[in-house]
């Protein structure tokens, strides 16, 4: 696969994403597109599955709405909240500082660029451009694993690392594609080019599909 190749891929991405029940999907309907609720959403999806960060988020957003509803909740009733998330009890100590953090260094409000937000606790370039695109529809370019898995396996890009997946997309993806290209890889991943035995038989991108001879996971 090569990069001419992309609108068509996308397309079929798009159509897969829209048939196709994935967990990422009900993931995203939990997460709104309040800054808030982006932000502590993908926080907690960290070495998750989206199903029980959906279930996990939707229980927390009863009962914190904002910055300052997090403040008042003590750490142990927030292990409490955001059990059985992976790492709960790193995230719930990291939520605690998000609202004095994002007070202190952006006056309160939750900034809308990736270098910013890196800034706050618990927050990588993954969780970041989610909260950029999502919450803000500006162009970003989330990398998780499937984004990462995928567009190696297809050939599209020969990276090694998130990071280095995140940089070279950004040169070659047009920016049109940003803001979905994670959520259809993400949904693609999970119901079908999984990590292990990917169901290639019939898979919309057979015909178009390079894989590297090294896989990454």
């Amino acid at each position: 696969m090569n990069s001419t190749e992309l609108p068509w891929i996308h397309r079929a991405l798009k159509r897969h994403f829209e048939t196709t029940f994935s967990p990422v999907a009900a993931f995203m309907t939990a997460r709104t597109q309040d800054p808030f609720r982006v932000l502590v959403a993908t926080i907690l999806s960290s070495r998750t599955k989206d199903q029980t960060t959906a279930t996990v988020s939707e229980r927390l957003f009863r009962k914190v709405k904002n910055l300052d509803d997090l403040r008042k909740v003590s750490l142990p009733d927030l292990e409490q909240l955001i059990y059985p998330v992976g790492f709960y009890r790193t995230k719930a100590r990291m939520l605690t500082q998000l609202p004095d953090a994002v007070a202190t260094l952006f006056g309160g409000r939750i900034p809308d660029r990736v270098e910013d937000l890196i800034r706050l606790p618990g927050v990588g370039r993954k969780t970041a451009n989610l909260v950029v695109s999502e919450a803000f529809d500006k162009p970003g370019i989330c990398v998780d694993v499937h984004v990462h898995r995928i567009c190696n396996r297809l050939g599209l890009i020969r990276t090694r690392t998130p990071l280095e997946t995140e940089m070279t997309l950004r040169q070659i993806l047009p920016t049109r594609y940003w803001k979905t290209w994670n959520r259809y890889l993400v949904a693609f991943g999970q119901t079908r080019c999984t990590p292990q035995r990917p169901r290639c038989a019939g898979c919309p991108l057979h015909n178009h599909c390079r894989r590297v001879g090294v896989e990454v996971s």
